[in-house]
């Protein structure tokens, strides 16, 4: 009796060992379940702007063939393109606009991002004979999860800055910006009077503004898809992309 005793006290303490191990397991799986979610949400903070591709500027080709105008991103290589594009950050986390560096403009050609931010600096010519016109405008894609709320698009042109923003709920503009256009214009321009020779510099500028009271959780996961064109004539925004 004894012997049977002792051999069930074994298979009480092989049957806990068994249990506690299982109990073990269970948590580092949790806990490895935890660490992934977290990895998630790092994701979608990371990617919550371009993880569909670059920024891309187009230039219309009658621009080209009739007006003699090309875009490029390097003055030692002026060649006709019809489309430019600008690598995407690394990383894209909502940064305060005072983190921006005061010589975004002056940082060469090409792309020079920064932590958590898009920086292009492009240039569009006339070598043309003629004296040209065109129509420049930020068109945005596509929107997921509002995050167009938050985002900031600065613009540079020949050093002239501004800084545009999605309205406030109440309708006016964010401080320090101007309001989009509209729900899928971000801003359009006409430039007229492009003499022969002339050059106009633009740099696009591409941020998440923390300091936006729509800067929320609810925006993780989001998405904003925006391209810049440059036309040989004014186009009617109500045309679907």
């Amino acid at each position: 009796m004894k012997g049977m005793g002792k051999m069930k006290n074994k298979i009480d303490l092989s049957s806990k060992k068994l249990k506690n191990e299982q109990r073990t397991k269970k948590i580092l799986r949790i806990v490895l379940l935890v660490i992934l979610l977290l990895l998630l949400i790092s994701y979608f903070v990371i990617g919550i702007i371009y993880n569909k591709g670059n920024f891309t500027i187009t230039l219309d080709r009658n621009l080209y063939f009739d007006r003699g105008l090309i875009i490029y991103d390097d003055p030692e290589y002026k060649v006709y393109r019809s489309e430019l594009y600008a690598k995407t950050p690394q990383t894209f986390e909502n940064i305060s606009h005072q983190w921006l560096p005061d010589d975004l403009d002056e940082q060469g050609s090409g792309s020079h991002n920064g932590d958590n931010y898009l920086a292009y600096t492009f240039y569009i010519e006339n070598t043309g004979s003629e004296i040209a016109d065109y129509w420049s405008e930020v068109v945005i894609d596509d929107v997921v999860k509002n995050v167009d709320e938050a985002v900031r698009i600065r613009i540079y042109r020949n050093g002239e800055e501004v800084t545009y923003a999605k309205a406030s709920y109440d309708g006016t503009p964010e401080r320090g910006t101007t309001p989009f256009e509209s729900e899928n214009i971000v801003v359009r321009t006409h430039i007229e009077n492009f003499q022969p020779g002339d050059l106009d510099r633009y740099t696009i500028v591409l941020w998440i503004e923390g300091t936006d009271p729509e800067c929320t959780d609810n925006i993780l996961g989001g998405e904003f898809k925006v391209h810049m064109d440059f036309n040989s004539e004014y186009l009617d925004e109500s045309i679907e992309n």
